[in-house]
């Protein structure tokens, strides 16, 4: 589908975790065609004096409601200013969005057994994914990382999702850095014991996706590659356009520099260079 500039209205807006926000969507041309791993390029409103809109993942969407879900962090001043938009405000139907946008989440298409990883708020680009996935009958296992218990706000969809698949385990892996829930510490040690339990059992993962922080999709890219398993990352950077023009939003890989936006955000990691 090409690109559409379309107003979207905001149908809810509300805190799910510590500075996380969920917001829900009603935009039905976007929500019809968007793939996981795909972006939208929003236009915050209410603040005219900043011109540049802002790119975000999308959580979830509903083909048939025409809506999506936006998880997102405030961290500044127009992260801390949509906090503020709900339903019932002024703002509530003068959202712009342009979208979908990007190069989505590419599994290979004979993918038996796939891995998905996450840190913080990077669980929710995976989530669709994970849908698609399941849905096709991959076996499909998760691990989640976050700072705290409360951070780890998609938990319980994967956990709904994964259950409601015979082919998968149960629950994510998951670790907390203050160790409030799952194993303390980073996500990392999960991968890699997830990576040898695969291939001690002869069923080794042929595709894994990581999202989140960039030290952290370094290292889960490095270790994929030494176990065989072909990985792909989302590369997250600021940028202006949004349609490839402005070139601010440059990932250096092996094949020069591309264009989150446009060749992006979804790379295969073995071409991006660290």
């Amino acid at each position: 589908m090409a690109l559409v500039n379309e107003r979207a209205r905001i149908l809810s807006n509300a805190g799910v975790g510590p500075s996380l926000y969920l917001m829900t969507l009603e935009a039905p041309q976007i929500a019809a065609a968007i793939e996981p791993g795909q972006f939208v390029h929003m236009k915050v409103p209410g603040m005219e004096a900043h011109i540049l809109r802002r790119p975000f993942s999308v959580y979830a969407r509903d083909g048939e409601a025409g809506t999506l879900e936006i998880l997102y962090q405030a961290v500044g001043f127009g992260s801390a200013h949509m906090t503020e938009l709900q339903a019932d405000g002024p703002f509530a139907g003068d959202v712009e969005l342009v979208g979908p946008v990007g190069r989505a989440w590419q599994p290979p298409a004979d993918v038996r057994r796939a891995l998905l990883v996450g840190g913080g708020v990077g669980a929710a680009p995976l989530f669709m994914l994970a849908e698609s996935l399941v849905n096709a009958g991959v076996r499909t296992d998760v691990v989640l990382g976050a700072q705290t218990q409360a951070a780890l706000t998609c938990r319980e969809r994967y956990e709904a999702l994964l259950a409601a698949a015979p082919a998968c385990d149960d629950a994510p892996r998951c670790a907390t850095d203050d160790g409030s829930f799952g194993r303390e510490g980073f996500c990392t040690s999960l991968v890699e014991e997830a990576l040898a339990d695969a291939k001690a059992a002869g069923e080794p993962y042929d595709y894994l996706a990581v999202c989140g922080p960039e030290p952290l999709m370094r290292i889960v890219a490095a270790m994929a590659a030494e176990a065989g398993v072909p990985c792909e990352v989302s590369m997250e950077r600021r940028m202006a356009c949004g349609i490839g023009a402005c070139l601010s939003c440059v990932v250096d890989t092996t094949d020069g520099k591309q264009r989150a936006c446009v060749d992006g955000p979804v790379f295969d990691a073995r071409k991006v260079v660290w």
